[in-house]
C-alpha cells in the first residue's frame, strides 16, 4: 500500500508519499504561499534533489494536482499511474469530543469539522480545503484523517474540565482538548517498542518541544492529561506563545494599557514566549548560540524560564500518575537541544531522573537512551514522525 499524507494549512500543503511495505518516504515536499502572487513548490525524491520552484498556485486543488503531477513525472516521478496512490491520510486538527480515534473521511466527518471551526478557526477550514481538493482530484481514493485532539479524548473529567460555571462546558464545550496528539502517540509507542516494553504497563511523560510545545501524561498507553487546552496557547512557554499566565492578565491589558482584543491576542500568541522574553528570537537555535557563545543574560534568563516550566509540568504529572517510568523528549527543540534537556533534568534525582551527560551531548538523528544505568526513570530522545503515524493509522483503518 502506498499512502499520500497531507498536512494542509491555510496557504500550504505539506506532503509525504510513503510505501507502507518498507515505510520508506518515496517523495516529499511542500506547496506554500498558495493564493499569493508567487507561490513556492518543493519536491524531493531519492533520485531528485529537493528544489524550490516559483509559480502561481491559485488554490489547494491546483496545489494537490501539482503534487500528483510530480509523483507521475516521467523523469523524477515515483509512480507510473495515479491508481498507485492507494489512500490519502490527512493531518486534521479539531473534532471536539466527536472522535477519539482516526477516522475514514465521510460527509459526517466533514460536518463535524465545520461545526468545530470556532474551536480551530485557522486550521479546520484549511484541513477542509485539503479534503475537498482530494475529492475533486481523486474521487475514487479513500481518505482518512487523524485529529490532533483525538489521542487526548481519553483524559478523565478532572483533567479536562475547567473550573468555570458548568454550563460553559455543557452548552459551548469549553474544556481542555489538547493538541500534538499524533506526535505524543507516535513517540510513546516508538519508545515502548525500542525498550521492548508493554506500553500498557508504562507511565510516560512525553515532551513535544518545538516552536509550539506541549507535554502529555500517558498512563498505560492513554493520554490522561496534557498541557495545551481549549487552544494551543495554554501550557508550556513556546516560541511566540506565552503558555500559562494569570487569566486576569488579558483583561488587565485591555482595561489598564488601552489594548484591544485583537492586540492582546496577537501579543499572547505571536509576540510572547521565547521571542517576547528574550527580545532576541523565537528560534531556539539562536537562543542556544547566545547562551553558549555569547553568555547573553537575556537568552540565559529566557531559557531558565522555559526549562523551569517544563520541570514543573513533569513534577505535576509524576504526582498525577503516582510515578514515572519513561521521560521522552521529541520535536525540533526536544531532539536537538542538549543544554535544554540537561537543564530540565538537573536536580531531578528525587523523581528518579539521572541524565547521562556525555550521551545527552551527542547529536544523532536516531532514538537515543539518555539516562544513566542507575536512573529509576528511563530518559529517551525519540524523533517524532507524525506523517508515518498518520500513514499507519490510515493503513490500519483501511485494512481492518
Amino acid at each position: 500500500m502506498k499512502i499520500l499524507v497531507l498536512n494542509c494549512g491555510s496557504s500550504s500543503i505539506k506532503y509525504q508519499f510513503i510505501d507502507m511495505e518498507t515505510r520508506n518516504v518515496l517523495a516529499e515536499g511542500i506547496a506554500e504561499k498558495i493564493g499569493e502572487d508567487i507561490a513556492l513548490f518543493t519536491y524531493k525524491s531519492p533520485k531528485f534533489t529537493k528544489k524550490k520552484r516559483e509559480m502561481v498556485i491559485d488554490n489547494h486543488e491546483q496545489g494537490l494536482q501539482l503534487i500528483i503531477d510530480s509523483l507521475l513525472d516521467k523523469i523524477n516521478g515515483v509512480i507510473a499511474d495515479k491508481s498507485e496512490i492507494d489512500a490519502v491520510g490527512h493531518r486534521l486538527v479539531h473534532a471536539g469530543e466527536h472522535y477519539s480515534d482516526a477516522v475514514v473521511v465521510t460527509e459526517h466527518v466533514v460536518e463535524v469539522m465545520r461545526e468545530c471551526i470556532s474551536l480551530a478557526p485557522l486550521h479546520n477550514p484549511a484541513n477542509l480545503k485539503g479534503i475537498e481538493a482530494v475529492f475533486k482530484n481523486m474521487p475514487e481514493v479513500p481518505q482518512c484523517g487523524v485529529f490532533d485532539t483525538a489521542f487526548h479524548q481519553t483524559m478523565p473529567e478532572q483533567a479536562y474540565l475547567y473550573p468555570l460555571p458548568l454550563e460553559f462546558y455543557q452548552k459551548h464545550k469549553i474544556r481542555r482538548y489538547g493538541f500534538h496528539g499524533t506526535s505524543h502517540k507516535y513517540v510513546s509507542l516508538r519508545a515502548a517498542e525500542f525498550l521492548n516494553r508493554d506500553i500498557t504497563a508504562l507511565k510516560i511523560i512525553s515532551c513535544h518541544l518545538g516552536n509550539g510545545a506541549s507535554i502529555t501524561a500517558i498512563d498505560g498507553g492513554k493520554s490522561v492529561d496534557t498541557s495545551m487546552g481549549l487552544t494551543p496557547l495554554e501550557g508550556l512557554m513556546m516560541g511566540t506563545r506565552c503558555g500559562d499566565i494569570d487569566p486576569a492578565l488579558p483583561v488587565h491589558m485591555q482595561q489598564n494599557l488601552g489594548l484591544g482584543v485583537d492586540e492582546v491576542n496577537s501579543i499572547l500568541n505571536k509576540k510572547s514566549g521565547m521571542l517576547g522574553l528574550s527580545q532576541i528570537s523565537n528560534d531556539m537555535r539562536e537562543i542556544e548560540d547566545q547562551v553558549l557563545l555569547h553568555n547573553n543574560p537575556a537568552a540565559i534568563q529566557a531559557l531558565d524560564v522555559y526549562c523551569y516550566r517544563i520541570k514543573k509540568y513533569i513534577g505535576s504529572y509524576f504526582a498525577a500518575m503516582n510515578g514515572l517510568d519513561l521521560l521522552v523528549f521529541t520535536g525540533g527543540v526536544g531532539e536537538n537541544m542538549p543544554i535544554m534537556r540537561e537543564q530540565v533534568c538537573r536536580d531531578m534525582e528525587a523523581l528518579g531522573i539521572r541524565l547521562d551527560h556525555e550521551t545527552n551531548a551527542k547529536f544523532t538523528s536516531e532514538i537515543e537512551l539518555l539516562s544513566t544505568p542507575d536512573s529509576r526513570v528511563t530518559v529517551l530522545k525519540v524523533p517524532t514522525n507524525e506523517e508515518l503515524m498518520i500513514a499507519l493509522e490510515t493503513q490500519r483503518l483501511l485494512t481492518h
